[in-house]
């Protein structure tokens, strides 16, 4: 018999699955996450503004100063615009395996209620565009103190659509290297190889600094980078936590793994200085906490504690002797350090997570992502694959970016520019009037 039911009855129902439905399509929106991706964006863009303007700022010499600050100002101003029209869609749109499509050009299609996963796609837009940001300002280092400023912008632009949205796609956007199977969870490959193989090859071709190695050019304000490296380890909390894409125990342990890290990387650049020339500085603590933290970085969501301090270690000490091999044997003038703190610590980084992510090493494991040995070895065999390909992309198209803006604007001030210092004849200002 049909079970008979009156009009009421099917109103009163009707009316309590209504608040049911409600809720759950608020849900597809997660508040906790969207509230700790916002906070991470704005972590992120403090690293580079004032954090990164304020470590470089105090690197380079006092006639330098304002040049370099201004360049990371300015570089955050016209990445924002080139992310926002093009660089977002050529990362994460659709396309293919190696670059993205326009179909996201100037936010095409992206609204209010657009969602990424369970946050705003504006959002995830955002907190991607402080990455797009930082990664050229880290190039500034490898040049400082020499290139125009007009080059140094057409110079950014041009690689940040050439050089970081396709390797950005390649990983994270959907390429080939994240079909792959490659650990890279805050930017091992898209950050710090990238931006240390460019500073690399940028400092080789626009030639060393005038006086470069007989004079010393030590940095001007100590104390200035000391505040910016305090700001950068704070902010990288939102780098790597961030990364997570989610308020929970990824992110959690994403932060304390990086902590971890930054700490292993300051002890260990400071003990070898303190072994080797009998006391240790504060400017090898402060870049040991940067190596510590960009080494980290690829590996933040797939290793434990144990495993980040063996990373942590591994930096101070592996980019602690780059350092001085670039400059004292290759002869090599990147100016703040660029390539062998930020490229050899995402070079180690990246193949250290085929390493630590395993669950083989006890205490020292990771979280089940490779089970074993033989997980082990074929997890670090993609990870060589990725470090090959970001290596090599970014040295070509680097080089031949830097070729074609030195045809149109030439990229280096004049010697007497130099010896002048960039503050004046590129800007008519001076960092300090006393």
């Amino acid at each position: 018999m049909p079970l008979m039911t009156s009009k009421p009855a099917l109103l009163a129902l009707l009316l309590l699955c209504l608040p049911g439905m409600a809720l759950a399509e608020e849900a597809t929106l997660n508040g906790a996450n969207t509230a700790w991706i916002l906070t991470s964006t704005a972590l992120v863009l403090f690293m580079t503004l004032p954090g990164l303007a304020l470590f470089y700022g105090g690197l380079v010499r006092s006639k330098n100063v304002l040049s370099v600050i201004m360049q990371c100002f300015a570089i955050a101003g016209m990445a924002s615009i080139v992310w926002f029209i093009l660089g977002y869609s050529l990362a994460f749109g659709e396309g293919n395996a190696l670059i993205g499509d326009f179909s996201k050009v100037m936010l095409a299609g992206v609204g209010r209620e657009t969602l990424s996963g369970d946050i705003p796609e504006s959002l995830f837009m955002l907190f991607q565009m402080t990455f797009a940001i930082i990664t050229p300002v880290l190039m500034v280092g490898g040049f400082a103190e020499r290139m125009k400023f007009s080059a140094m912008l057409l110079f950014s632009a041009i690689w940040l659509i050439l050089v970081y949205a396709p390797v950005t796609h390649w990983v994270w956007g959907g390429g080939w290297l994240g079909s792959m199977g490659l650990y890279d969870f805050a930017g091992g490959i898209v950050v710090h190889i990238t931006a240390g193989v460019g500073a690399l090859v940028a400092a080789v071709v626009i030639g060393p600094r005038k006086g470069f190695p007989t004079t010393a050019m030590p940095p001007h304000s100590l104390a200035m980078t000391a505040t910016g490296a305090g700001m950068l380890w704070v902010g990288w909390y939102g780098f790597n936590g961030g990364s997570a894409l989610a308020a929970n125990g990824d992110a959690a342990m994403a932060m304390l793994v990086t902590h971890i890290s930054a700490a292993a990387g300051a002890i260990t650049w400071g003990a070898i200085e303190w072994k080797r020339y009998g006391k240790p500085s504060a400017l090898g603590t402060l870049t040991g906490v940067i190596a510590g933290l960009g080494t980290i970085t690829p590996a933040s969501g797939f290793v434990g504690p144990g495993g980040a301090l063996i990373i942590g270690i591994m930096a101070g000490s592996v980019c602690y002797f780059a350092t001085n091999y670039i400059k004292q044997v290759l002869k090599i003038d990147d100016s703040l350090d660029v390539f062998p703190v930020h490229g050899v610590g995402g070079i180690l980084g990246t193949l250290m997570v085929g390493v630590f992510s395993a669950t083989a090493l006890g205490v020292f494991s990771g979280y089940g992502f490779a089970d074993g040995i033989e997980s082990m070895a074929e997890q670090f065999g993609v990870q060589v694959v990725g470090v090959i390909a970001g290596v090599a992309y970014t040295a070509v198209i680097t080089f031949v970016i830097l070729k074609l803006v030195d045809h149109l604007l030439g990229l280096r001030v004049s010697e007497e520019d130099e010896i002048e210092g960039l503050d004046l004849n590129q800007h008519g200002e001076r960092g300090y009037t006393a």
